[in-house]
């Protein structure tokens, strides 16, 4: 498994540990169906009702109880309650679902232990986003704030034949608040304060201008101060963030039409990830031994980074978004016509070393866009037969500079003590010196190599899925769909103003683009037979083919005709024989068992979704004597079980509980083992993702007054993770388990106060981790939030 950072070759580490792709965070799970939040209850409410959340994800709006699919369905209101901030804090609440982190990136998001295996702009991410129904795209445009929130619904398995763009490990569903044709003006408003200079406020106003047009507004504005002291000489605190969001949405219904446009722009300035160097093991005992003990300061709660020296410290961007989704209803079926298109620009950058020396900075600045059309006619007739169709057009411009700089002296003294030990080689001058040559650094003593990357991508998908009523109580589903795709992808590598060349992180360089075109298609299909004896009861069984579409690698080139390497040559062309590096597509075959109840009379929805899964080809960065290709390695076989409740326990309590196992076994991992008998990585199970997961929630409601007052108390945990492919117990997660605490008053007068306690017992874990190798020692990145305290309040007007 590789980061988003290029990382040593075989041949240059003691120990050539593949790194494991960025980021994995708790996450725990929580109920398929949510409480309807008491932000909404009146105040003589005497119970919490349970809603079964309606959605859409089978293209009808269905209940989620109903819904043959493993779905995690979180309404609007739950969102705001319980602090959630962007779209991967969602994960934090969904069954076998992990992987959050605090940066734009979406690399580490893992469903059903399947993620990006490659942080480059050449292929496609494994678990996709949409907002509305339109995809939300890659790093850096996908991850938006939660705010005005109507529902979030999170499939998990390959959802290509319904989302489609690549979502073969599961899809991220969220949808916000339509303008509402009622007369007046109404809305709500909220503000949140907390530690570490914590002020939220986020808000909406509807206005309905006549029977048929509304429109509606929303804002929202977030600022932190740092929670990682970092203890570098005249650094920052480090996990800060500033953000600001604007949508406007209108709606128009007349007759058999229904037409909603949004437009929403948001920017957000926040740090890059924070690293800490492990200090123990093989991996760390020789970067001492080349470079020297950077005597790291502080302890694993503080940073200790040269991140703001050299390499900044931003995780940046612009986002645009527009969207026009227009539904007319016939006698027989509806023709919906759903239009987006996006904007963004992106500047991230980081000190991935995790240490006080300026070992390796990465960097970023992308910028594109993206257009998506797609037509679907679904029927409404009523009947044993049931069906919808459709077809999708994408089109994507990207344009990406990657950077990645380390200083020239740590360079040398690494990889000539490595080389040649015992000759105490502090730098470059020592290394030439050696060599008989004299060394002339570069103006700012760094080695700095670039790569530039543009891509031109466009597809297009054709579907269509039949439900039939074999009895009253057995329904058969069957669905086809077609998905092609074509990419244009050129790299550029420019020699690096430094006399160790392009040595580190791409090993070549080229004169000008090196361009290449392909193509890609697959048939797909699914099952479903669904059995429903009664009203409260769903049983399913499915088989689904999944794929997501082959790319570009977007460090490093693929050999010529002749076998040879790009790794050693300098200002390649074309006409040199050497094309980009051209991976395949990856495959998943999934069955599913499943079953959903409502019980005791309505008080308690259960669900329980077992799971199977064989998935094939893994796009991986692997070594390539240099820099890193993107290949096609491995096979996984994977099974789970995963399971919520919802119950109201009495009138005043409810719980929320749910639960996931997984348990993975990978195989043809020999390009990617950095143990020396490289089949010694053999039936390694997925170690991002740990093999238990879940949450319980107890929300608590009494009468009080004129309102009620509210409590609930929500406990996350997950088993132990990572330690690569090669399972390093030094590179290891331990169990984590977070638990928060939010009392409150809900007033009749529709206003509402509550006071919180985040990470209550202050437990201390990481986002994930990287074993790495060579120059790079091994690191964890993304410590917990320390326990924070906040009061939120907030008023709703008609």
């Amino acid at each position: 498994m590789i980061t988003r950072h290029l990382q040593e070759p075989a041949a240059r580490t003691p120990l050539s540990n593949t790194p494991l792709l960025k980021k994995n965070t708790l996450a725990a799970a929580v109920a398929t169906a949510v409480l309807a939040s008491t932000l909404a209850l009146p105040a003589d409410a005497q119970v919490l009702a349970i809603e079964e959340v309606t959605v859409t994800a089978s293209k009808r709006e269905e209940s989620v109880q109903d819904v043959p699919l493993a779905i995690t369905a979180l309404s609007g209101d739950f969102t705001r309650k319980v602090n959630l901030n962007d779209v991967k804090d969602l994960v934090s609440f969904t069954p076998g679902v992990t992987g959050n982190s605090q940066d734009s990136f979406i690399d580490a998001i893992s469903v059903r232990g399947i993620r990006t295996q490659d942080f480059g702009v050449g292929g496609d991410p494994s678990a996709a986003f949409f907002k509305n129904d339109l995809y939300e795209g890659r790093n850096g445009s996908a991850v938006t704030s939660l705010y005005d929130m109507e529902r979030a619904e999170i499939l998990r398995g390959p959802q290509g034949f319904l989302f489609g763009r690549n979502s073969i490990g599961g899809a991220f569903s969220v949808h916000t608040r339509k303008a509402e044709l009622k007369d007046g003006v109404s809305g709500y408003f909220e503000t949140d304060v907390g530690q570490y200079g914590h002020f939220a406020t986020e808000g909406a106003v509807n206005i309905g201008l006549s029977d048929n047009f509304a429109m509606r507004v929303a804002g929202y504005s977030s600022r932190e101060d740092g929670f990682v002291d970092n203890v570098y000489p005249g650094s920052k605190d480090l996990i800060a963030h500033e953000k600001q969001a604007l949508r406007w949405s209108t709606t128009f219904e007349k007759d058999a039409l229904a037409v909603h446009t949004m437009v929403e722009y948001e920017s957000r300035e926040q740090s890059g990830s924070v690293y800490r160097a492990i200090e123990e093991g093989d991996i760390w005992d020789s970067f001492v031994e080349s470079i020297g003990d950077p005597m790291m300061g502080g302890n694993p709660r503080r940073g200790d980074v040269d991140v703001d020296r050299f390499s900044g410290d931003a995780d940046d961007a612009d986002v645009l978004t527009l969207g026009l989704h227009v539904d007319y209803d016939f006698d027989r079926f509806t023709v919906t016509s759903n239009t987006g298109y996006k904007d963004h620009d992106y500047f991230y950058t980081e000190d991935y070393d995790g240490t006080p020396l300026n070992v390796n900075d990465f960097g970023l600045d992308q910028s594109g866009d993206y257009f998506q059309q797609e037509v679907r006619v679904t029927s409404t007739t009523e009947g044993p037969l049931s069906w919808y169709a459709g077809a999708s057009y994408y089109k994507e411009e990207i344009d990406t500079r990657f950077l990645f700089r380390g200083d020239e002296d740590y360079m040398c003294a690494y990889y000539g003590n490595y080389y040649y030990p015992g000759n105490g080689f502090s730098g470059c001058a020592d290394l030439y010196d050696y060599y008989g040559y004299a060394w002339s650094p570069a103006a700012d003593g760094k080695l700095t190599e670039t790569g530039h990357i543009l891509g031109s991508y466009s597809g297009w998908a054709s579907y269509v899925n039949l439900d039939y009523a074999l009895t009253d109580t057995l329904t058969l589903g069957l669905g086809m769909r077609y998905t092609r795709d074509d990419k244009d992808f050129a790299i550029s590598v420019p020699n690096p103003d430094s006399e160790l060349g392009a040595y580190w992180a791409y090993g070549f360089s080229t004169d000008g683009f090196i361009r290449g075109s392909e193509s890609w298609d697959k048939l797909t299909s699914r099952a479903i037979l669904t059995y429903q004896p009664n009203n409260e009861d769903t049983y399913y069984a499915s088989y689904t083919e999944g794929f997501k579409s082959g790319g570009f690698g977007s460090f490093n080139l693929a050999s010529n005709a002749e076998g040879e390497p790009a790794i050693g040559n300098t200002d390649l062309t074309q006409e040199d024989g050497f094309g980009p590096n051209v991976f395949a597509p990856e495959e998943i075959d999934s069955f599913e068992v499943g079953y959903k109840s409502t019980l005791f009379g309505g008080s308690a929805l259960f669900d329980v979704t077992g799971f199977m899964y064989r998935y094939t080809d893994l796009q991986v960065v692997v070594f390539d004597g240099g820099a890193n290709i993107v290949k096609n390695v491995g096979e996984v076989d994977s099974l789970g079980l995963e399971s919520s409740l919802t119950a109201e326990l009495n009138d005043n309590v409810n719980l929320m509980f749910a639960f996931g196992w997984l348990d993975s076994e990978a195989n043809k991992l020999q390009d990617i083992c950095g143990l020396e008998d490289a089949n010694g990585c053999e039936g390694s199970s997925l170690f991002w993702a740990p093999e238990f997961s879940g949450s319980l929630v107890l929300d608590a409601h009494f009468p009080f007054g004129d309102g009620i007052l509210t409590a609930s108390l929500e406990t996350f945990w997950e088993s132990e993770r990572g330690g690569g492919w090669e399972g390093l117990e030094t590179t290891k997660i331990d169990t984590y388990q977070d638990v928060a605490l939010r009392v409150g008053y809900e007033s009749n007068a529709n206003w509402h106060v509550d006071a919180y306690v985040e990470n209550l017992t202050n437990e201390f874990t990481w986002d994930g981790q990287n074993n790495n190798g060579g120059i790079l020692p091994s690191h964890f990145f993304g410590p917990k939030r320390p326990r924070t305290f906040g009061m939120r309040f907030g008023m709703d007007f008609e």
